[in-house]
């Protein structure tokens, strides 16, 4: 690896910075209390479809695991537990074995917050009003040449399984066949050995449906995930479904919102899923946060919670098209 330094990207940096100050002013605008955490910790939330960094603290002949952070949910929900109300973190996060691309590096920044009282589809609304201000703001900086045309007066909606169906051929009852769905992949020529529906349904997904979306002038919304899709959202009435839903803006995912699950003995259902998952593909044996479901004991407020990748959206409103290119210094 090397590290590179450039004064080329300072326009989309002065961008940069512009959207991290609307964010905060909007945040306090509308009553969310920053918060500060840790980016080690010492346990994590199980969760399979994404893998994390260890490492060792050490002192004399001590030593005990630590962990990289991979979003601040586990310190935000206890917060909320306790009463704190609506909150927000704007800061690094990290993710493991994943390739470094135009849209992803393993360490980046995110912004995370929680609103209690409402639920995913209602929360959707604040997220077009929060895009629209960073947009607001950013015009009186940007140049013609970065002007993004995209508009947030409002969404492009689909559900999944209409998603599915419209851009892959897939029927709502194949989606949520796994028999079925495997099925069909596999006529689409899609390799289902040694693999999970998470995976084939990542693949189709990311090839053949995400290009589509937010590409007509307006964000896409897609909502409603398979349940095996959303480990801490509640579910739908349908039993099938999770209150979970991802945005996109030119083909580019760019944050998604839950409907937060409350309810401490599904969740730690689901952990023990997820930790059973996660042995079986052989991910990163991390030590279990078991103090995050006593703290759901006490009740988590019925709330939203929302993850937006900060250099995705940057990268939208310079209208740039690598993350790189929003940095002064990058190691490669």
């Amino acid at each position: 690896m090397k590290i590179n330094t450039t004064v080329k990207n300072l326009d989309n940096y002065k961008i940069y910075l512009q959207v991290e100050k609307a964010i905060h002013e909007f945040m306090e605008k509308n009553n969310y209390l920053k918060i500060d955490i840790p980016v080690l910790s010492p346990a994590l939330i199980p969760e399979s479809y994404l893998e994390i960094f260890e490492t060792d603290f050490k002192f004399l002949d001590k030593k005990e695991k630590l962990y990289l952070t991979p979003s601040p949910e586990i310190f935000l929900k206890r917060l909320l537990v306790a009463g704190i109300g609506n909150c927000y973190y704007l800061g690094r996060a990290y993710r493991n074995s994943e390739p470094n691309s135009d849209w992803h590096n393993p360490e980046f920044t995110m912004l995370e917050f929680y609103k209690v009282g409402v639920n995913y589809l209602e929360l959707a609304d604040e997220v077009l009003n929060l895009l629209q201000y960073i947009k607001d703001q950013i015009s009186k900086i940007k140049t013609a040449k970065q002007k993004s045309e995209i508009l947030f007066q409002k969404w492009e909606k689909y559900s999944v399984a209409q998603a599915f169906e419209k851009f892959a051929g897939i029927t709502k009852t194949e989606l949520f066949s796994e028999k079925l769905f495997f099925k069909k992949a596999e006529e689409k020529g899609y390799n289902i050995n040694k693999t999970t529906y998470e995976d084939i349904f990542s693949q189709i997904l990311a090839t053949e449906i995400e290009p589509k979306l937010g590409v007509n002038g307006y964000p896409t919304l897609l909502y409603d995930y398979p349940k095996q899709m959303a480990s801490l959202a509640k579910l739908n009435n349908d039993s099938l479904t999770a209150q979970r839903c991802e945005f996109y803006i030119n083909g580019l995912e760019v944050g998604g919102f839950c409907t937060e699950l409350n309810d401490y003995k599904q969740q730690e259902e689901r952990f023990e899923s997820e930790i059973k998952k996660r042995k079986k593909n052989k991910m990163i044996n991390h030590s279990i946060d078991k103090g995050f479901i006593e703290a759901l004991k006490y009740g988590l407020p019925n709330c939203t919670g929302a993850g937006i990748g900060f250099e995705r959206l940057v990268m939208i409103m310079a209208n740039v098209k690598s993350i790189d290119k929003l940095k002064l210094i990058n190691i490669s």
